[in-house]
């Protein structure tokens, strides 16, 4: 075989295999967005009938030896080839040691989850779900065992999702988390809590969605590579630099909810358009990481959104949309009301302090989970008792309680850790963005396109090409450190509710 048609072969089959991740792409969209509730049973049917086509194209003899050729000559490709092979083969580790009809039917599976999922939120009623949780968690653990018989489960899932953390590092991670925070977040419950009560006036969903538009306009976000549609419970898809959608859900009784949600996804969708043209047009496009990912939208959503540089800048447009429920609101009611630390039900509504105990609750669960040591059914009592002891708050029912994340429904177990890391992310490369840029001043003059400029010369372009910890010390320069997450949280909030 020579190269140039091994390498011809490889691109071939990943543009048709990309051409299928599209189509199936949109359908998971539109399922979720405009879809009725009655096309759930075929749309599961289609998924599977063409997920069996993908495995498929994916996991056959001529794959496998054109892959192992081009790895074999991996220092003969240029760098993007080489790092299209070295993910293919990452995914193939999985894929080819999962028979075919148990693929088919884990997709079938997912399927019928996020349909159930769904309903069972709706109605509060975990009953509803937990059978199809439970046939999830059994496929995670089964296929975990399928790619890597030597290694915990767990730390399989872990790894795939954030390559290099297991549960050992994770352990130490969220212990630095809690011994640092902790102590800040009992302070804090001694101390007056602004007053939020206008941010639950009644909002016109209409309007709300004006406000949307508002804001994606702020963050520079172009209207021609990125729709926006409404779902129970938002996410963003990109099929390429060109064409990202990003999504929101209306509360007519909480402004911030939708807003914080529309800049969140806005990050997502962000660094999907931010990719190189290069990277747009491999498999390499997207982000480097589920938690790098993260750090995009969080960065976003955080540590610029709820900036006073970025609530001041804001402030005008809510004043002008919402003249009568802001008519007795000052712009330092407005920077202390979004950036409240108090603890709460809702993970995608937690403020930026006590954010990383909801996503060390989903860990302690999903560890339990995949190790046999938690029953599907018993999940709800361990939910409620976790969210007692680590945020002494009392779970009224399902919906607010475990029912209240989609990932579980798409069979997405370690990913949740991702979120916390992502936050991480975001204080270190601010930290480092600040060595070069003002980056308060850049905000409050609306120029936050110079901000997202600098993060596509460090990290958007890239997407897949660099890994985490390459785009973090091109960024920082320095490996990861979660001291600057901790300290950004105690240096903020310490001077919102003065405490020294």
């Amino acid at each position: 075989m020579e190269l140039n048609e091994a390498k011809q072969a490889f691109k071939e089959r990943l543009k048709l295999l990309d051409a299928y991740d599209h189509a199936m792409g949109v359908m998971y969209y539109d399922i979720e967005t405009a879809a009725p509730k009655n096309a759930a049973a075929g749309f599961g049917d289609t998924v599977a009938t063409l997920s069996e086509v993908t495995y498929k194209l994916s996991v056959n003899e001529e794959v496998f030896e054109v892959l192992d050729f081009l790895t074999a000559h991996a220092d003969e490709l240029d760098e993007i080839t080489r790092r299209e092979v070295e993910e293919v083969q990452k995914g193939l580790r999985l894929l080819r040691n999962i028979p075919i009809d148990e693929w088919v039917e884990y997709q079938r599976a997912q399927a019928e989850a996020s349909n159930v999922w769904h309903e069972a939120k709706v109605k509060s009623d975990y009953a509803m779900f937990e059978p199809h949780l439970k046939k999830l968690v059994d496929f995670t653990v089964r296929f975990a065992k399928y790619a890597a018989p030597e290694m915990d489960p767990y730390d399989y899932w872990l790894n795939e999702y954030e390559e290099g953390f297991t549960q050992d590092v994770l352990d130490k991670y969220f212990e630095k988390i809690k011994a640092g925070l902790v102590p800040l977040i009992h302070k804090i419950q001694e101390k007056e809590q602004p007053d939020v009560s206008f941010l639950h006036r009644e909002y016109p969903v209409w309007k709300q969605r004006e406000f949307s538009d508002k804001l994606m306009e702020i963050m520079g976000i172009d209207r021609d590579d990125c729709a926006i549609g409404e779902t129970e419970h938002p996410f963003t898809t990109g099929f390429n630099k060109h064409d990202v959608r990003i999504t929101t859900h209306y509360h007519e009784d909480a402004l911030e909810s939708n807003m914080y949600s529309v800049i969140h996804e806005g990050g997502h969708a962000i660094y999907e358009m931010g990719n190189s043209d290069e990277i747009s047009e491999s498999n390499l496009s997207g982000g480097a990481s589920c938690g790098m990912h993260e750090s995009q939208s969080r960065f976003y959503e955080n540590l610029i959104g709820r900036s006073r540089a970025f609530t001041d800048l804001v402030y005008p447009v809510i004043k002008e949309l919402f003249p009568e429920q802001f008519a007795d609101v000052t712009p330092d009611a407005f920077y202390r009301a979004v950036n409240r630390a108090e603890p709460s039900l809702i993970r995608t509504e937690a403020d930026e302090l006590t954010y990383s105990l909801h996503v060390l609750i989903r860990y302690e669960i999903e560890k339990k989970l995949l190790h046999g040591e938690l029953d599907t059914k018993d999940l709800p009592a361990e939910w409620n008792r976790l969210y007692k002891e680590y945020l002494g708050v009392d779970v009224p029912n399902d919906k607010a309680g475990c029912l209240q994340d989609s990932h579980w429904s798409s069979g997405s177990l370690g990913y949740f850790p991702s979120y916390s890391l992502g936050s991480a992310y975001g204080a270190q490369i601010l930290a480092g963005m600040k060595k070069e840029l003002d980056v308060d001043k850049l905000v409050s003059e609306g120029k936050i396109s110079v901000i997202t400029e600098w993060l596509r010369e460090h990290i958007l372009k890239y997407g897949q090409l660099k890994k985490p910890a390459e785009l973090l010390r091109l960024s920082t320069g320095e490996d990861f450190d979660p001291d600057h997450y901790v300290e950004y949280l105690k240096d903020k909030f310490g001077k919102l509710y003065g405490i020294e």
